[in-house]
């Protein structure tokens, strides 16, 4: 995957070309279903095989990927691994707040053609507007055999979703910005009396006819290229951070263990200390509610599957999990200057500074103290600092896939990210030097020396 930048507007902070490679990442990703795609081939660069669910699982050690819809797992099974070796699971989410076309979605209004829109997770409404935005998603199209699912991603401006002038609401400046999803997040396409036909757009998208269309998850995202930014070209300004830097981070790590695995990665007797894994998950910005999210089975049976692939049984399963770790990577809040009275005054977190533990006493995060300590050790072991976010007593933090993973798995389960600000905007910032930090820290977790 190659992303063109100009050599003046190259980073030259540490971690520059993990930082790079990263912005190429987002940019091909404007869904889950395109991380997945960006993701599985990234992984196929290093040598994994994506397998059938509904096939029997080949037996032999190796490098493999499964896709279901906009989730991803890989992993690697090594040759001297165990029934009951355990894992080390990294886990990411490949979603972001956005918004999302409805079924039907034509209309007009005063004279312009519109698309009807719904907001998906918790955006920043005001971060999408008087942005050229465009299109991008996954298509359901007939087919001699039923039906086949087709990508597309339109990268020219299509779409603008246009703030009302000031001299129109008085006072806005002083009162803020209140956004009704329904009535001011409809985006404008174009200008006449009747609708554009947005069927007839999607099936030239995929190359199809429109009545062959059966239906679709379709998207919009910003067509601003993500970018290293900065006086000193210290920071990425980039769409869909919250999670794509986790994702990208996770299989940069995954890659790299192994290689690890086989150098081989031994523990006391002879065999495989670990089994790393990666878990990309969609639907975490909704609740991770479905058939491919982190409360779904997906992640249990695949562990399941593997040990059985090994020729384990199900009390084999068991022993596994008591030894699995979880790392449950999603982004973290920075210490934002503007703000700073929001941030807990012992526990502020610094841009470009090194991965962060995230610790709440609800378990809004999953960490407790043997997850903090397997993953220090993983931060001493690839020699990056580790900062601690803790929000304050009197705010309610979000939450991750980690609470569900521990709950649903029954594993220690450990809560990180790397500093990001203005989450869940239509555009975010992070630091350069984090990304490889981030990197790192995530390759020690999974192949501990």
């Amino acid at each position: 995957m190659s992303h063109d930048v100009e050599d003046s507007d190259r980073a030259t902070a540490p971690g520059a070309d993990t930082a790079e490679r990263l912005v190429g990442f987002v940019d091909a990703s404007p869904t889950p279903f395109h991380a997945v795609a960006t993701g599985l081939a990234l992984l196929a660069e290093h040598g994994f095989t994506r397998i059938d669910e509904a096939a029997t699982w080949p037996r032999e050690p190796g490098r493999y990927a499964l896709v279901r819809g906009g989730s991803l797992l890989a992993w690697v099974q090594p040759a001297d691994a165990g029934p009951h070796t355990p894992f080390r699971v990294v886990g990411a989410h490949t979603d972001s707040p956005n918004l999302r076309l409805k079924p039907h979605a034509d209309h007009v209004k005063a004279g312009w053609q519109m698309l009807a829109v719904e907001p998906y997770g918790g955006l920043l409404r005001n971060s999408w507007l008087d942005r050229d935005l465009s299109l991008a998603g996954r298509i359901a199209v007939r087919s001699a055999d039923g039906h086949e699912t087709r990508l597309f991603h339109d990268r020219q401006p299509l779409l603008r979703v246009a703030q009302l002038a000031p001299h129109l609401d008085r006072g806005v400046n002083d009162r803020g910005l209140v956004l009704n999803p329904q009535q001011h997040l409809v985006p404008l396409w174009g200008v006449g009396e009747r609708p554009a036909d947005v069927t007839a757009y999607l099936a030239e998208q995929v190359g199809a006819d429109a009545g062959d269309l059966l239906g679709w998850d379709v998207m919009l995202h910003d067509t601003q290229p993500a970018a290293i930014v900065g006086r000193a070209r210290e920071l990425v300004s980039a769409p869909r951070l919250d999670n794509l830097a986790s994702s990208y981070a996770a299989l940069l790590a995954l890659a790299r263990a192994a290689d690890a695995a086989d150098a081989g990665g031994h523990a006391a007797g002879g065999h495989a200390a670990y089994r790393p894994l990666v878990a990309l998950f969609d639907h975490e910005e909704i609740g991770s509610d479905s058939e491919r999210g982190a409360g779904s089975p997906i992640l249990a049976s695949t562990l399941e599957r593997i040990v059985a692939a090994s020729g384990g049984d199900r009390d084999d399963y068991w022993r596994a999990l008591a030894g699995t770790v979880v790392a449950s990577a999603d982004m973290a809040h920075a210490t934002h200057p503007n703000y700073a009275e929001y941030a807990e005054p012992g526990h502020q977190v610094r841009m470009n500074a090194g991965p962060v533990l995230k610790v709440q006493t609800e378990l809004r995060y999953a960490t407790d103290a043997v997850g903090a300590a397997v993953l220090r050790r993983a931060c001493e072991q690839a020699d990056v600092p580790l900062q601690v976010f803790v929000t304050k007593s009197d705010v309610q933090c979000g939450s991750t896939i980690g609470p569900i993973t521990a709950s649903r798995v029954g594993v220690t389960t450990v809560d990180l990210g790397a500093p990001l600000l203005a989450m869940h905007s239509c555009r975010e910032l992070a630091g350069v030097a984090d990304q490889q930090m981030y990197a790192a820290a995530l390759t020690a977790f999974l192949a501990p020396a």
